[in-house]
């Protein structure tokens, strides 16, 4: 082939992928996570005597190796990955046992595997692969087994490793593999009868832990987890630190204003008024620095991810391919929405960090990588391009 065939013909192709990649939401996911990084060090420069950067530095490296993953997922074969489902499953409730057994503890939670200087939570990257098993399987089985079936089997597939990241404990990335199941039923058009009677069992096991059990004198949860989940209910009256956080929060937020105080100006932030300001509560960190503009423009551009996914969803070629969106987009919206609730004092704290934006080498690196899986099934479709 002559040389100027191969460029045309390597030209053609460089065309027709960029066509297929939705641009839209690589530049949302792109834009929130470099204001992630700079919001990081602008939050953190004065956590660390005489290393102002310690954490930005950290941050940056984490988006760089999620953008080189997001790109090798997005050029992932689903159907192939698919054919090792339940290898997946069960490395993934492997990793979370052995979390208990020799992992690392953080916030109270032991959900880190530490080798030298690599950390690990394998609950994180959970997310992804429980997108993944649970799109696959339905599809799989859907022909073999009734509805009934095909939900237990899915709640089964979700409630294991959802147990062993409640025990370590870690009740908020549980519940985001709940709503991860919960969204890839729907859109697989499961019954709304099943869904119903999920609904049920939900809120008489929270009654349950949160309030019968404990009054009959069995305590499910730690203290502290009781009090993150009732502390929004009347945070003033809650002098407890869960309590404090979310005054604090809800100071540091209202303190803003409209336009906010700069990033010179945010006392509650520099003066470490406000607890885990780089990650749970980046949110709050954002509005006392750039005001209610700010913090609005940041849930517009979650919007935008959130658009983008659905569209996707919609348009996509496969079963699978549409499942696993689903998943994609409910993990997305479920952290979104119960983190900036926390941060404001309309949900109970859980500790689900920011999607993008809070401080975490695996919690950055499983974003960018379901942002590759949304990206491998809009590619899947056949891309329009326009006829010369």
């Amino acid at each position: 082939m002559a040389p100027s065939s191969r460029r045309v013909d390597l030209a053609d192709r460089v065309r027709r992928a960029a066509a297929g990649l939705d641009w839209w939401l690589i530049g949302a996911a792109a834009l929130i996570s470099g204001f992630g990084v700079y919001m990081v060090r602008a939050a953190t420069r004065t956590d660390v005597p005489g290393q102002p950067d310690y954490y930005f530095n950290r941050q940056l490296a984490y988006v760089l190796v999620g953008l080189v993953a997001m790109v090798a997922v997005a050029r992932l074969d689903l159907e192939r990955v698919g054919r090792y489902v339940w290898v997946l499953w069960g490395g993934l409730c492997a990793a979370l046992a052995v979390v208990l057994i020799i992992g690392s503890t953080g916030g109270g939670a032991r959900s880190w595997i530490e080798y030298g200087p690599v950390r690990v939570q394998p609950s994180e990257l959970g997310k992804v692969v429980l997108i993944v098993v649970l799109a696959t399987v339905i599809v799989q089985r859907s022909g073999d087994l009734d509805p009934r079936r095909l939900t237990l089997l899915a709640l089964g597939l979700t409630a294991l490793p959802a147990a062993i990241v409640f025990i370590q404990p870690d009740l908020g990335t549980a519940l985001v593999y709940v709503a991860i199941l919960f969204a890839i039923l729907w859109v697989a058009g499961q019954p709304w009868t099943h869904f119903a009677v999920f609904g049920t069992v939900v809120a008489t096991v929270a009654v349950l832990v949160l309030w019968a059990l404990p009054a009959a004198g069995v305590d499910v949860l730690k203290p502290y987890q009781v009090e993150r989940l009732t502390a929004f209910v009347d945070s003033g009256a809650d002098r407890s630190e869960t309590g404090y956080q979310l005054e604090q929060s809800k100071t540091a937020i209202g303190s803003g204003g409209a336009l906010g105080k700069g990033t010179d100006g945010a006392t509650q932030t520099i003066n470490d008024f406000l607890p885990e300001h780089h990650t749970d509560f980046i949110f709050a960190v954002v509005a006392e620095m750039f005001g209610f503009v700010g913090g609005g423009a940041l849930i517009l551009a979650y919007a935008l991810v959130v658009w983008r996914g659905l569209r996707i969803l919609s348009r996509a070629r496969g079963r699978v391919d549409q499942l696993v969106a689903a998943g994609v987009v409910a993990m997305f919206s479920f952290q979104v929405f119960v983190n900036i609730g926390m941060n404001v004092g309309i949900m109970p704290i859980t500790g689900l960090p920011l999607p993008f934006m809070s401080y975490g080498g695996s919690h950055t690196l499983t974003n960018l990588v379901a942002v590759g899986l949304l990206l491998r099934v809009a590619q899947r479709r056949p891309p329009q391009v326009r006829p010369l």
